[in-house]
């Protein structure tokens, strides 16, 4: 499987990602890349030394997402949602293959995403077929208050399972101490880890 780890720079958090899994699994294809990288910029000093102290060389130029890299990955996997998002409106073609590193490795939140997803759906049909039922009775102030009342429930079971959600961002460390780095390296190795898993 053709990996590619996506961040903002591909200077700290897709290089560590990338030159992690190459130290655990050495025969895997995998590349990083950020959505506003410049080319051929060296990985962040901290980040270069964060991984050595895991005795993990990183030798790494920085490269920006293309449409070439998209199609060569079998899987895109960023560090937030927010590249996720931003892959989608940029590169919606390849959306299929787009996830945050967190959301595809975890099965916790397979459950709760499938659970909004009827819930978004059971609340637009009602929804419909209240206004549907009802919008002769009322004036719109009157309709839109009676829909907030009939929806009430519902909508508190959305914002509840909203809230079991994951975060699925792996913490920024630009700008950090040598610190910093290393939490979200031990961050990335434990998911990392779970990807390992996840695909033999």
């Amino acid at each position: 499987m053709k990996i590619l780890f996506v961040c903002t720079g591909n200077t700290c958090r897709s290089p560590m990602a990338e030159a992690l899994l190459k130290k655990k699994v050495p025969d895997a294809e995998v590349q990083s890349a950020g959505i506003f990288a410049g080319k051929n910029q060296r990985a962040n000093i901290n980040a270069i030394q964060a991984l050595k102290e895991k005795g993990v060389d990183a030798e790494h130029l920085s490269q920006p997402v293309t449409s070439k890299l998209l199609q060569w990955a079998d899987i895109v996997l960023t560090m937030t949602t927010q590249h996720k998002q931003s892959l989608i409106m940029e590169y919606p073609n390849f959306q299929d293959k787009y996830f945050t590193l967190k959301e595809y490795v975890s099965d916790t939140d397979r459950k709760v995403w499938e659970q909004l997803k009827k819930a978004y759906a059971d609340y637009e049909m009602k929804r419909s077929l209240f206004i549907q039922e009802n919008e002769m009775k009322f004036d719109n102030k009157v309709l839109d208050r009676k829909l907030r009342e009939h929806l009430q429930e519902d909508a508190k079971n959305i914002q509840r399972l909203e809230a079991d959600l994951i975060n699925y961002d792996i913490s920024d460390p630009f700008g950090g101490d040598l610190s910093i780095y290393q939490d979200t390296l031990a961050e990335l190795e434990k998911h990392i880890d779970m990807l390992i898993e996840k695909t033999e």
